[in-house]
């Protein structure tokens, strides 16, 4: 079945490949969505370094004054920016599979290049190289920043210098299909589908034509045209009367599922109305009613169980053989 219009070519370009030798409907993320990933990834290490700067000038606070030297002070820094640069990545990744919270906000996964869980090595190692040469760029930062961005840029799936030497990749994790509705019914079929009899028509047979209804666009000609008749063949063999007038196939699906649907809806509500009054408990009020004041002798009184509704009288008939009323439906 082949799709009209054809997908654009940034999509399913992953190249990942599940063990059924099936090529996954995955794309790779670039450097648009990545970078966007990013700030938002500084913004979360920026309260990260915050938080840990109060606690540990907290520490210091507490401790001796012959203990607190310049030594202590640069160790204690260095400790920390380790933690904000290469343990944040490392933990988001170890225990939110595979993402930061930039990478969750715009809907990106960190994986193998063979589309596995990451592991925890491979997690530090794109931290490593991504503070050595990408962010914040230890060494020779200017340089290292253009080498990723033409690395980026040049690499058919997106990947950074510490995917490469890691052995990962980044993906989209939201589909970038847009959704379509069912095509409405034709208002000239409308009064011919109140008159079908769909009691023949299971819920296998409707859910295929709503997923046909659903993807008619995708389809080209002629596979468009041959699904529809074979779908409409199926429905017109459960059905009656026939349509009045010659239409597409496509039209008399929409109006067979959109009458079905609406007598569905029908009992839906008319179950409802019936649950509602035999069972008023059942059937909440929509209005919001305002808390009234309860005196205190009523609030301690014990409560009671709403007494069960009266059962409904049974029509009889005379009974010529034992000379009493049996109910209607009674066995004789």
């Amino acid at each position: 079945m082949r799709a009209q219009p054809p997908p654009p070519a940034s999509w399913a370009d992953a190249g990942l490949v599940s063990g059924e030798a099936v090529e996954l409907d995955v794309r790779a993320a670039r450097l648009g969505s990545r970078v966007l990933a990013l700030l938002i990834d500084l913004l979360a290490q920026l309260v990260v370094a915050l938080l840990l700067s109060t606690v540990l000038s907290t520490l210091l606070l507490l401790l001796p004054g012959g203990l607190f030297d310049a030594a202590l002070s640069g160790a204690l820094q260095t400790v920390l920016l380790v933690l904000v640069l290469v343990g944040y990545p490392v933990l988001m990744e170890r225990f939110v599979g595979g993402r930061t919270l930039g990478k969750l906000a715009v809907g990106l996964r960190v994986v193998r290049a063979d589309g596995g869980p990451v592991g925890v090595g491979q997690s530090l190692t794109r931290a490593l190289v991504g503070v050595a040469v990408e962010w914040p760029g230890l060494v020779l930062p200017l340089l290292s920043w253009a080498a990723s961005v033409t690395v980026m840029l040049s690499d058919p799936r997106g990947r950074r210098l510490g995917d490469l030497v890691a052995g990962t990749l980044v993906v989209h994790t939201r589909g970038a299909g847009v959704w379509r509705p069912v095509p409405p019914a034709v208002p000239p079929l409308l009064g011919w589908a109140a008159t079908l009899d769909l009691s023949r028509v299971d819920d296998g047979l409707a859910l295929a034509v709503r997923q046909y209804l659903g993807r008619v666009h995708q389809l080209s000609e002629p596979d468009r045209t041959r699904l529809g008749r074979e779908l409409w063949a199926e429905v017109a063999a459960v059905t009656s009367p026939p349509p009045p007038w010659a239409a597409p196939e496509p039209a008399y699906l929409a109006a067979v599922l959109a009458e079905r649907g609406r007598r569905a809806a029908y009992r839906l509500g008319r179950t409802r109305a019936v649950t509602a009054a035999l069972w008023p408990e059942l059937a909440p009020p929509l209005a919001v009613v305002a808390p009234v004041a309860v005196p205190t002798s009523v609030a301690s009184a014990p409560t009671t169980l709403r007494p069960a509704a009266p059962a409904a009288a049974v029509p009889t008939w005379p009974d010529p053989v034992r000379g009493q009323r049996a109910p209607v439906d009674a066995e004789r």
